[in-house]
């Protein structure tokens, strides 16, 4: 037998190689509607992908949100209880004291959460307004938690007043894109809410600014949403995607329910497209289940609002989510980290 004979076809088999870091500039709309069209799987692929690059220990982050000044808000926001044009039962209430909140902020530290953010119904803050939150904001950083706020829009002098009284996050959504936005509000403009953003950053305050999904928009819309977050230099450090809590009485109250997996697709864009950011679930867990949620922490989520209120409407009890992590096998975020991640959300 000679040696021809014992030749063989051999094929070598090369790794795929990694994608390029994506350098060509902001992202366009069309480029993120690309993303939400991808088959579903694929598209989870890439963003577990990004995800693990950026977040190799697998944490979940835990916050909590207290409403420490409920209703009587004069803005318009189609979807809010706590507008006073709108009669959803929610009464107006003063600003809560200081020990009730540290009360209630040692209580969600005990439960495990790690930041503690405070909401106030309010268009925007007086100088008054703003010497009492900064209070609050003192008072909880004592607990060693980081600290979050959200009041409106913000001047620049107020944001400067919040970050020296320890103020970590300023949380100011842009809820839509830019074309759907005064079909949900028309109380103030969307650059309103950007120039609050720019006074935030100009503060060294980081920002938490996310979208609201299932208000009647359109799949462009939602393309639109991620685009004028990941494009906003820098992108928010902390993205929370809500879905629509339909409340009666609020003019989008009969809006149709968000498909599932538009959701997760929400979810993992904004993996993809802002890598180290903190992707929050926020509104609309209680609606989910367990099986949705669980794709979403697939896609990319690492941060959920924990406690049985958001706001003024319901949320995941501790106990379920306890339960529910610990099903997936993921880990909460470690107290003794915040001292070290000033830029985790």
């Amino acid at each position: 037998m000679g040696a021809n004979d014992l030749q063989q076809a051999i094929t070598l088999h090369r790794p795929a190689k990694a994608a390029a870091p994506r350098t060509e500039g902001p992202w366009s709309v069309e480029a993120i509607q690309a993303l939400l069209d991808k088959p579903l799987m694929d598209l989870l692929f890439e963003a577990q992908t990004v995800h693990r690059q950026h977040f190799p220990e697998g944490d979940i982050e835990l916050a909590t949100l207290l409403s420490v000044k409920t209703g009587g808000c004069p803005e318009n926001c189609g979807y809010c209880p706590q507008s006073a044009e709108f009669d959803t039962g929610v009464k107006a209430q003063k600003l809560m004291e200081v020990d009730e909140v540290v009360r209630a902020a040692q209580a969600a530290k005990d439960a495990g959460a790690t930041r503690f953010c405070m909401g106030a119904a309010w268009r925007a803050p007086k100088d008054r307004d703003v010497e009492k939150v900064a209070v609050l904001v003192e008072a909880v950083k004592g607990l060693g938690m980081q600290t979050c706020a959200t009041l409106g829009m913000l001047e620049p002098h107020h944001a400067h007043q919040l970050k020296a009284a320890g103020l970590d996050y300023y949380n100011h959504n842009l809820d839509t894109a830019p074309e759907y936005y005064t079909d949900v509000v028309d109380t103030r403009t969307y650059q309103d809410r950007l120039d609050t953003l720019a006074n935030v950053r100009s503060a060294g305050i980081s920002v938490c600014c996310g979208g609201i999904v299932g208000m009647g928009e359109q799949p462009v819309h939602r393309a639109g949403l991620i685009a004028q977050l990941a494009n906003l230099n820098p992108y928010p450090e902390s993205v929370p995607i809500n879905s629509l809590v339909r409340v009666p009485g609020t003019p989008l109250a009969d809006s149709d329910p968000v498909d599932p997996f538009d959701f997760v697709r929400m979810i993992a864009v904004a993996r993809i497209t802002m890598p180290t950011a903190r992707v929050r679930l926020s509104a609309g867990r209680q609606q989910m289940g367990d099986a949705v949620q669980a794709l979403c922490f697939m896609a990319g989520a690492n941060s959920i609002f924990y406690g049985d209120k958001l706001l003024v409407t319901g949320n995941p009890d501790v106990e379920a989510d306890t339960v529910l992590l610990r099903k997936l096998g993921l880990n909460a975020r470690q107290v003794h980290e915040q001292t070290t991640e000033s830029c985790a959300a």
